[in-house]
């Protein structure tokens, strides 16, 4: 009975189900080839955007630099919490963003937050494109008189999107010679800036503005500046190298660690106080617009290098590859990775980042604050409702325990518009308001409402043998004629349903 209901799965799968496509498969433990060393220069590749410098030059204008810097760091070191946590999904499983909301929210119910975070990824994607068009048309600008930024946004974003269909591995590769790179350049335009603001008169470290910041906003907006991969980061652990067996957290993460609570917090803070350097040196946060008033020659076409090197490093990982996976998740299985990529691309567009970049801050707090309450619902559902134990299988299966109510669940949609909402009503606090909020909310309409009517099976069942992958050193494979199965890596069958890279 059960081997016959286990063909009928596959079946199901096979014939075009809308749960399934091979970019959202989970990967497994021997297709994770990015170690510690190369998720640091992902991350720093992703923290070094421009960005990044507004931040800095608008924490600076009302408080003073060393406050500034400090209050970056902390928010990021504390993000860093959140996504270490939400990390696992991706180490312990395999799983993407998109299909691990399955669980909280239903396998229908998971196309809202999931696309409104990929429209968010799309959206960034404009952002950093449109800023390396600019730092491009002021490199050709120089060199040649050709004066068009949108010629050379077209040639980037189509630049950018070839790469990141590439799969991993090519994201990996530009990581690694982008960010070693990024921070040589960097550290010449701190100090380039720094003597225009002594020769300018402006002593960086007392320099005093008068604009109206407080350090719990500039906190509140440093984190929720990266919120949406708080929530998204399985999308890239998935694919970190992690050892079969290890049950510890610790052990198990390790590759997690140092990007997330040294490089992150670090880059982010280093490029936000060149952002205040800038600012406080000519009264501009946009370096583009500083280097090329103040650069000539191969020093302006160096620093404009690095610009451009800086958004295409955090466009391929941050905003391109995840945007495409939710964009997959709610168009499969007729649409494949590579055409969720070119719908990111035209959707970032038609975002019109141009303006959005005018207020950036306003954007930050808006989306941050709905995805606090997603970040907070997953971390419950993941460690205090399932206790890291997921019947995948079903998470593919339209008829399965995700189903919940027509493919809706309820507590998931509930916490995150309470959640979310009151984030919004107290804006000035979102992601200390919409974190905790959904979390409490979902975890007690889980409990009195949910569990008992929808029973959820390793829920019922605490059982490490059948629902843990990597810590009992197994891989959740898809096979033909036989479903989704945990196979020990070295018993996983030639005609597994599984591309070698996204």
């Amino acid at each position: 009975m059960e081997a016959a209901q286990s063909v009928s799965r596959a079946t199901e799968l096979e014939k075009g189900s809308h749960l399934m496509e091979e970019a959202i498969l989970p990967t497994w433990l021997n297709q994770r080839t990015i170690g510690g060393l190369g998720y640091i220069w992902i991350w720093i590749g992703m923290a070094v955007i421009i960005a990044t410098f507004q931040l800095g030059a608008g924490g600076v204008a009302g408080l003073p630099l060393a406050t500034v810097i400090v209050t970056i760091f902390l928010a990021n070191l504390t993000l860093g919490l959140v996504m270490a946590l939400t990390a696992d999904i991706g180490t312990e499983h395999g799983l993407s963003f998109a299909v691990y909301l399955r669980a909280p929210f239903g396998t229908v119910g998971t196309h809202l937050p999931s696309v409104t975070r990929g429209i968010v990824a799309a959206a960034w994607f404009g952002i950093q494109t449109y800023l390396g068009a600019l730092a491009l048309n002021g490199i050709v600008s120089y060199l040649t008189g050709f004066d068009n930024w949108i010629v050379w946004y077209a040639v980037f974003g189509i630049v950018q999107i070839i790469n990141t269909a590439m799969g991993m591995r090519a994201v990996q590769v530009l990581a690694s010679i982008a960010a070693p790179a990024i921070i040589a350049i960097s550290i010449w335009m701190f100090f380039t800036l720094e003597n225009l603001a002594t020769a300018s008169g402006n002593d960086i470290w007392s320099f005093a503005g008068d604009a109206n910041m407080s350090v719990l906003a500039l906190f509140v907006a440093n984190m929720a500046f990266w919120s949406a991969l708080a929530v998204d980061i399985p999308n890239i652990t998935r694919f970190l190298k992690t050892e079969g067996g290890a049950r510890n957290f610790l052990r198990r993460n390790r590759n997690v660690f140092a990007a997330q609570f040294i490089a992150l917090p670090v880059a982010q803070s280093w490029i936000a106080l060149i952002g205040a350097v800038s600012f406080i040196a000519t009264g501009d946060w946009n370096p583009i617009t500083v280097i090329q008033g103040q650069g000539t020659g191969l020093t302006l076409v160096v620093l404009l290098l690095m610009v451009i090197l800086a958004q295409w490093s955090t466009n391929t990982s941050a905003n391109l590859i995840p945007a495409a996976l939710t964009f997959v998740n709610a168009g499969a299985p007729r649409l494949n990775y590579a055409w969720g990529i070119v719908i990111a691309g035209v959707v970032g567009t038609l975002a019109m980042p141009w303006l959005i970049l005018n207020h950036l801050f306003t954007y930050l707090g808006l989306y941050g604050a709905m995805l606090s309450a997603v970040g907070g619902i997953m971390v419950c559902d993941y460690f205090l409702i399932r206790g890291r134990r997921l019947n995948v299988p079903d998470l593919y299966r339209e008829d399965g325990q995700f189903k919940y109510a027509g493919g809706w669940n309820p507590a998931g949609l509930i916490a995150w518009i309470a959640g979310g909402g009151l984030a919004l009503v107290f804006l000035d606090y979102a992601y200390v308001v919409g974190f905790p909020s959904a979390l409490i909310i979902y975890f007690v309409l889980m409990k009195v409402w949910i569990l008992p009517s929808y029973p959820q099976a390793e829920v019922v069942d605490p059982n490490d043998s059948e629902y843990l992958a990597t810590s009992v050193n197994k891989n959740w494979v898809f096979t033909p004629g036989t479903g989704m199965q945990r196979l020990e890596t070295d018993k996983i069958p030639e005609a597994s349903l599984k591309r070698e890279d996204l």
